[in-house]
């Protein structure tokens, strides 16, 4: 068997996720059906992780398997890209690999951006790629906030109740809050994250920049471990997964 990475681009919004379901489009089910077409096989893309329903990617890793050797990358390429770009999804690279490799259990971290536009007036230009706050936001609590995430913790405050991963200790190596304009952006980086980690943290700094908690008080709820006090998780739309690293 022959293994490629695949790096992806694609716009969430039309998307029931990336992980194939029985009803709905994904954008795993979207590749690995015209990808088939393409090669002539079978193929299975498992993806360096999954994408909730609305999450953008900038740059998501897969890995797909092929029983002969892709002689011309750029035909198949430029091909595979043809059919998929109206659905607004886009091949960024298309790399042959060793057996080794794997999308998800090679990754050593991953990168996730939030985007909020924090004004009155109504997004145009990002609609659907932000989440749209009115209040004005304490950027320096939400700054504090960020630091208190850093570091190996248990993060069950953030965690779906239908996540299904055996521990909820993760470890928080970056969080950075800036804003440009109107625009705020948070980035998270770590090995691996709880399903709805992100958009939950994302909702809990909301809390905090808009000051119904003090930053004792959003402490305080990161050490409950206690979903139920988690403010409500961000929108899906705001989400990027911006890269993710070997």
């Amino acid at each position: 068997m022959n293994r490629y990475q695949i790096l992806i681009e694609y716009v969430g919004t039309n998307f029931k996720g990336w992980q194939i379901q029985k009803k709905g489009i994904t954008v795993q089910g979207l590749l690995q059906q015209e990808m088939s077409k393409i090669l002539k096989e079978k193929i299975k893309v498992y993806g360096s992780g999954r994408t909730d329903a609305g999450v953008h990617a900038i740059q998501q890793s897969a890995h797909f398997d092929c029983s002969h050797e892709i002689k011309d990358l750029k035909k198949i390429f430029n091909s595979i890209n043809f059919f998929i770009n109206p659905y607004q999804v886009t091949l960024l690279k298309l790399i042959k690999k060793n057996s080794n490799f794997h999308a998800r259990f090679s990754a050593k971290k991953r990168l996730y951006k939030y985007v909020i536009i924090n004004r009155t007036g109504v997004p145009a230009i990002d609609k659907k790629r932000s989440w749209h706050v009115r209040k004005d936001l304490d950027l320096g609590l939400m700054k504090k906030g960020a630091l208190k995430l850093l570091g190996k913790k248990d993060f069950s405050t953030f965690r779906a109740s239908s996540c299904n991963a055996k521990s909820s200790i993760r470890t928080m190596e970056k969080v950075t809050v800036t804003k440009s304009k109107n625009k705020i952006i948070i980035k998270f980086q770590s090995q691996s994250f709880l399903q709805q980690q992100v958009r939950s943290m994302v909702g809990c700094l909301k809390y905090l920049g808009e000051q119904k908690w003090t930053l004792n008080q959003f402490v305080k709820i990161i050490k409950s471990k206690n979903r139920k006090l988690c403010a409500p998780p961000a929108p899906a739309e705001g989400l990027f997964l911006e890269r993710v690293f070997y």
